[in-house]
């Protein structure tokens, strides 16, 4: 594909497989996409390969092996002896992601020796959920929340034609990992809802694409459905007319796509259908579907963000963070064995800084997949550096309880939304790459260490790097995270944004909104009160001790005190000082930080490729522009609340 950046799978990393022998034993689909890959890598660096050679293989370099039929499992070994690397896997997909393995090690795959080391991945499904729209929203556009151009798979109404682009996407997501992807978007609007039915050919098309790098293919589906499509008067989930039409309607799915994977369901959420209207559920809901998926194999994904979006913002009683919980936890251990609820990983909507949903730990009778936002949403719209791998690695490590950390309760899976769309350097901002590479790298081992996954893609995306060029990338990328929350929210403030569109600050944007989403700033103090004491009780939907940790100001944490608090701006903070002190001295460091990744991106101009250079240097002119009018709209309005000036006398307006 002329034109379009390889990301991490540039042909310099096939270079040590593709210069050596390789015997590849073994047969099905999956073990040709294996084949492929090593011829490819063979015919450009002068090796060879061979298929299914027989007994033996001394002659070889790598031998990568499937040992008997496919059983479909993920998991594979790598070892080396004898001067011999050797992957063996059962699956298909495992000996896929054994390749992919021998690619991440580089030459180091071929040296010394090294004992046989299983693999396989902590969560079984690692996915990614794309807000694709199949005709373009009068408001939203072709992409819900996309920064990185139009859809990879949808134009004008329609699915593009050709799906090259698709396959070179599928490719990027096996090399890290991910084996699932839903294709249209979680509010399901009129042209998407008839993916489901007379149009499921053309999903059929994109999963024929996705299938050759074992990822399977979901939809989002609209719970008015049997109204929408089949005429009818009802979608109560307990009604057998309706049931009966869903099961022939999943019938008709899967007489085209045979391994389809399931239903994504956004119910009952921001105007949405759902099966409140007939007073049941949300487990009735996502029964019945899971009865009409299961036959098949199918899981129903039913998303947890369920929340009134009308609320009075006079009513302090009322707290959007409350709803997941409220909710979904009486309903634990009433949902079917493949349904999976789907919550976000905190409690609000994927802000810069907010605690780890209390539903997590809450409903061990439920599979839950926790769901990450890579779009960049609330964290610069890839127009600003962000990588977001330490922030999704503190919430996987989290423990909950019991020691039980996030990612160990994440039985369905972990989710994110994806920040792909059809641009050249495929996130729109190339550096946002490494936030797709991130998650898939922590979806298959949610302890991982991120720093060590940022170098990876580092070394994958930059092959043969000078060190000037790697330190470089890594400066500028591991700590933009904690730079953007400094220029942007502190101590666990969010939705400073401006409504609709959450580009750039706008501090009341959402003070006074039905959405629910508030800061009470006032003269003597902002932040809000979810204590249980005196507040709205968020926090006393912790177990312990978290409920104990953040009921208190003596002990919740200072990134966090404005979610759980309402506090003076005297406030003494752990950190030795004030909570004002602190939103000015956050929001002009946070400034500096992006001056000075600026110029370290500068310096790097002549070792990366000039279009890619140039694509960043112009965002970071943007990122710079947008920090300093962050830093100054905070630091003004809090300074016109306050009326307590800046310790170190620095110009605030």
């Amino acid at each position: 594909m002329r034109g379009v950046d390889p990301a991490w799978l540039p042909d310099g990393v096939f270079r040590p497989i593709g210069t050596r022998r390789t015997l590849i034993r073994g047969s099905g689909p999956l073990v040709g996409t294996v084949h492929t890959e090593v011829a490819g890598a063979c015919a450009r660096f002068g090796g060879r390969v061979d298929l299914d050679a027989g007994p033996g293989g001394a002659a070889y370099d790598l031998v990568l092996e499937l040992t008997g039929d496919d059983d479909g499992s993920e998991a594979f070994t790598c070892g080396r002896a004898d001067g011999r690397t050797t992957v063996t896997a059962s699956g298909g997909r495992g000996l896929l992601y054994g390749l992919f393995h021998v690619v991440r090690l580089g030459e180091d795959a071929f040296r010394g020796g090294y004992p046989p080391e299983p693999f396989r991945p902590r969560l079984a499904l690692r996915m990614l959920d794309h807000w694709d729209n199949v005709a373009v929203h009068p408001v939203m556009g072709q992409v819900e929340r996309g920064y990185a151009g139009g859809s990879l798979f949808w134009q004008d109404g329609r699915a593009r034609g050709d799906l090259e682009r698709v396959r070179a996407y599928g490719r990027l997501l096996a090399a890290c990992g991910i084996n699932a992807v839903a294709v249209n978007n979680v509010n399901v609007h009129a042209t998407e809802a008839r993916l489901l039915t007379d149009r499921i050919g053309e999903v059929a098309e994109i999963a024929g694409a996705f299938r050759p790098y074992g990822i399977r293919t979901h939809l989002s589906v609209t719970f008015a459905a049997p109204i929408v499509l089949g005429g009818l008067a009802s979608a109560d989930p307990l009604d057998a007319e309706v049931r009966a039409w869903w099961a022939r309607a999943v019938a008709g799915v899967y007489a085209a796509i045979p391994d389809f994977g399931g239903f994504v369901v956004k119910a009952d959420s921001e105007g949405q259908p759902g099966p409140f209207a007939y007073g049941r559920t949300h487990a009735d809901g996502a029964n019945m579907l899971a009865a009409a998926l299961e036959p098949h194999g199918g899981t129903v994904h039913w998303r947890a963000f369920v929340y009134d979006h009308r609320q009075d913002w006079r009513d302090r009683t009322t707290d959007r963070a409350r709803a997941a919980y409220d909710h979904f936890v009486s309903l634990d251990g009433e949902f079917a064995d493949n349904a999976v609820l789907q919550v976000k990983h905190g409690p609000l909507d994927f802000q810069v800084r907010e605690p780890v949903s209390p539903l997590i730990g809450a409903m061990p009778g439920t599979r839950l997949a926790v769901e990450l936002q890579a779009t960049q949403e609330y964290t610069g719209q890839q127009r600003h550096v962000c990588w977001l791998g330490p922030m999704w690695s503190e919430v996987l490590r989290f423990p909950v309880e019991q020691a039980a950390s996030v990612g160990e309760l994440a039985r369905g899976g972990l989710v994110a939304v994806s920040n792909v769309g059809d641009d050249p350097f495929w996130t729109g901002h190339p550096l946002a790459q490494a936030n797709l590479y991130t998650f898939g790298r922590l979806a298959w081992q949610p302890d991982a260490d991120p720093s060590g996954v940022l170098d990876e893609w580092i070394r994958l995306t930059f092959p043969e790097a000078p060190e000037p060029l790697t330190d470089g990338l890594h400066a500028v990328l591991d700590g933009s995270w904690r730079t953007y929350e400094k220029y942007t929210a502190p101590l666990g403030v969010g939705f400073m944004v401006q409504p609709g569109h959450h580009y750039g600050p706008s501090v009341d944007g959402y003070e006074y909104s039905p959405w629910g989403t508030y800061h009470f700033a006032d003269r003597d103090g902002l932040g809000v009160d979810r204590s249980r004491a005196t507040g709205t009780g968020y926090a006393g939907q912790y177990g312990k001790p978290w409920s104990e940790v953040y009921e208190s100001t003596d002990t919740c944490p200072d990134e966090l005190l404005l979610f759980f608090h309402h506090v003076s701006y005297g406030h003494l903070l752990h950190s030795g000082t004030t909570v004002i002190q602190h939103i000015y001295d956050t929001h002009f460091e946070g400034v500096e930080e992006v001056e000075a990744a600026r110029e370290v991106w500068a310096s790097l101009a002549g070792l990366v490729a000039p279009a890619r250079h140039a694509r960043v240097a112009a965002l970071f002119e943007e990122q710079l522009r947008g920090a300093r009018e962050w830093r100054d709209q905070i630091n003004s309005y809090f300074f016109r609340k306050s009326g307590v000036p800046d310790a170190r006398g620095r110009r605030i307006y």
